[in-house]
């Protein structure tokens, strides 16, 4: 994994970075970690972090004046499934920010199932995009029943784990079930989901205390094949 598609550390948009020195010295932690390109992708829940493509934008191109190089491969977003969203897609189903080759980051509330994401998922195939579900094993609602993660594959949906499950940063039973997954193959892509710097010191600490590639085994992840040749 050279390169990754989840990250909030565009500074001071979200509940990742607050500024760009922040972002820089992150950025550079993590590239010591063997990653080369990042997608950057902030949460746009109208709620809550009511971005727009202006305002991510911005952000970008204040993190690029820090000369940050190769490192800032593109941006594109982490859109919270909700009435909002569905909205958006109705009425502007081509502005979305995407990732390169139009997949799309999703997520819903990790306490509750939304009911409109079947919807969503077979609305955004229908204009032509490629629904990627971020971290499913930290849906707690799935952890007894992964017939409901398999679901997505069902429909279309590529399914994106997050590095730090793994490792159990946020507790037993993600990382029960992010085992799970990649045991069974059905895991497509890998997201570091960095906020701040308690997650990169997180994955700085499991890397060097276990060696966690064979647990990807079964899996095809598609980071470098997706991702690693294209720039926006």
């Amino acid at each position: 994994m050279q390169v990754d598609i989840h990250s909030h550390i565009l500074p001071g948009i979200d509940d990742g970075c607050e500024n760009a020195a922040e972002s820089v010295a992150l950025l550079q932690r993590l590239e010591a970690l063997g990653l080369a390109k990042f997608y950057f992708t902030p949460h746009i829940f109208q709620d809550v972090y009511p971005n727009t493509a202006e305002t991510i934008a911005d952000a970008f191109h204040r993190l690029h004046q820090e000369e940050v190089g190769q490192l800032a491969a593109g941006y594109a977003a982490e859109y919270m499934v909700d009435t909002a969203f569905d909205q958006q897609l109705a009425k502007e189903p081509r502005h979305l920010l995407c990732l390169p080759g139009g997949h799309v980051l999703i997520e819903m509330s990790y306490m509750e199932e939304s009911k409109l994401i079947e919807k969503v998922a077979f609305d955004l195939q229908m204009e032509g995009y490629i629904p990627i579900l971020a971290h499913p094993e930290r849906y707690i609602y799935y952890h007894r029943d992964h017939k409901k993660i398999e679901r997505f594959q069902d429909i279309g949906c590529l399914l994106q784990l997050n590095l730090l499950s793994l490792m159990g940063y946020y507790g037993r039973n993600e990382r029960r079930v992010a085992k799970y997954l990649l045991e069974q193959g059905m895991i497509d892509l890998v997201g570091t989901d960095v906020h701040h710097e308690r997650h990169v010191r997180a994955l700085e600490v499991g890397t060097q205390r276990e060696d966690i590639r064979a647990y990807f085994k079964h899996c095809e992840i598609m980071n470098e094949e997706l991702f690693s040749g294209v720039t926006t």
